[in-house]
């Protein structure tokens, strides 16, 4: 990926998109998708990893919620990486990464992922610049040796939403009874360091692209929903798979 300035690039829904026409694409893709994944579930010679990143209040949750769970839940995976714990720390940064990635025949979505060791922590500088390097090297490894040794489908999103979106949605959590029980008041302390986060999240594309990102325009849920859902429906689609005959 050539290099990205993620202020260039707008949050919003270009603006042919039709918001209620654009839902009922998504609802017809989604039905689609509870086909493919049962194909996939099946077949049993693909897998599929999701690598779901953003900021705070970038809608990671919500486009899980709305994408996936339309899917049999037998065949969909969710791991959220929180903050390491001390025996997680004790191994090599991956190490907590490859225990999760998907056995064949599922789809695993990673809600944050192995990219936090080169974004929240070269942010907070716990980690050097020369560490991240290798770890940014490590990391193409890693995603190569899944895409190659494993038939693993890897798609890789980015939650692109404005500074003023993201504190709405965080002042939300102040004020709605439904969404107070996100609230945490360093995410406000967070904000204070966009820019740095947006340099680190632009090298990250920059570096880390041997399987490409998508960058989904995030202030409209509607039209982030679209833009995942369509990607995941073409990734299957590719795949040109048949449901196995007869067993002998």
């Amino acid at each position: 990926m050539s290099k990205v300035s993620l202020k260039d690039i707008s949050a919003r829904a270009p603006k042919d998109f039709n918001k209620q026409e654009t839902k009922d694409q998504t609802s017809k893709i989604l039905e689609e998708l509870d086909d493919l994944q049962n194909l996939l579930f099946a077949e049993n010679q693909h897998s599929v990893l999701v690598v779901i990143q953003g900021m705070d209040a970038s809608g990671k949750d919500g486009v899980i919620r709305n994408v996936f769970t339309s899917m049999n839940p037998q065949g969909v995976k969710v791991k959220s990486f929180k903050a390491p714990t001390a025996e997680e720390l004790s191994h090599d940064f991956l190490w907590r990464i490859h225990s999760n990635a998907p056995a064949k025949g599922m789809i695993q979505i990673f809600n944050r992922s192995h990219y936090e060791d080169i974004l929240v922590t070269r942010v907070h500088k716990w980690c050097d610049d020369v560490t991240a390097k290798k770890r940014m090297n490590a990391i193409n490894d890693f995603e190569e040796l899944l895409f190659l040794h494993n038939n693993t489908r890897i798609l890789k999103f980015y939650l692109h939403v404005s500074p003023e979106e993201q504190r709405e949605r965080l002042d939300e959590r102040i004020k709605n009874p439904s969404k107070m029980w996100k609230y945490n008041a360093n995410d406000f302390e967070e904000t204070k360091l966009w820019d740095i986060y947006m340099q680190m999240y632009e090298e990250c594309f920059e570096n880390c692209s041997v399987i490409p990102w998508t960058i989904v325009p995030s202030d409209q849920n509607w039209y982030k929903e679209y833009i995942i859902a369509s990607a995941l429906r073409d990734a299957l689609t590719e795949l040109k798979m048949q449901y196995p005959g007869l067993k002998k």
